[in-house]
């Protein structure tokens, strides 16, 4: 079964990402997943993630960039411009929030 890229949070993954503010001494966390929408500009790099209150934390590249909290099932009903959803880029490797644009 492939991937969906509508899956922001596949179980598989959850557990490769750090807990809420297990990174918070790193000078460079490393972004484990990219979230975007098609139809904007907006792109979440998840860095950090709580799977009791799917609650992230992780770069945000909107109108400005910038480290912040944001919720999943916010995300999970966010709509474009065009009414397209969120998206998880399916070939995203995991690199230093400092390396992603």
């Amino acid at each position: 079964m492939p991937d969906d890229a509508h899956d922001l949070m596949p179980d598989n993954l959850v557990d490769q990402i750090p807990q809420l503010y297990a990174t918070e001494l790193e000078d460079d966390p490393v972004a484990r997943l990219k979230w975007f929408t098609p139809d904007s500009d907006w792109t979440w790099y998840v860095v950090e993630f709580d799977p009791d209150e799917r609650l992230c934390f992780g770069l945000v590249v909107g109108f400005e960039r910038e480290f912040g909290y944001f919720s999943l099932d916010e995300l999970l009903a966010t709509r474009g411009p065009l009414g397209l959803r969120v998206e998880r880029d399916l070939h995203w490797q995991p690199k230093p929030a400092s390396e992603c644009s």
